[in-house]
């Protein structure tokens, strides 16, 4: 039996595979932000330092987790992953939201806006 996977929620972006991947969504027990990627994409290079500091900025709130789809296919083509970046919200263990492209900061906190408590 694998050991159990623990999200990490202290301002670091997770990264996720093939592997881990259903466990890790399971377990969350907060929003969870996965940035599906490629070595080759240069939006999803733009976008690495925006998801590296929103994970910092929105500790105990979200967890952020990385996977990137050439590595990992099998997960990418469960989600219909065609397109990169692809920012998929879970939560509960399921999809619930979903957004592609290059989007910014501001995109991805519109993203998550909606499954955060206003504080």
């Amino acid at each position: 039996m694998a050991p159990k996977l623990s999200l990490l929620n202290n301002g670091v972006v997770n990264i996720l595979t093939d592997a881990n991947f259903d466990q890790a969504v399971g377990s969350a027990g907060l929003p969870l932000l996965v940035d599906f990627w490629a070595d080759w994409c240069g939006p999803c290079k733009m976008m690495a330092p925006v998801v590296e500091a929103m994970a910092r900025d929105y500790t105990g709130r979200v967890l952020f987790a990385k996977k990137n789809t050439d590595q990992n296919r099998t997960t990418s083509a469960k989600f219909r992953v065609m397109s990169i970046p692809n920012f998929i919200v879970f939560r509960n263990g399921r999809q619930v939201d979903q957004v592609l492209g290059a989007v910014g900061r501001q995109g991805l906190e519109a993203l998550l806006r909606r499954y955060l408590s206003v504080t």
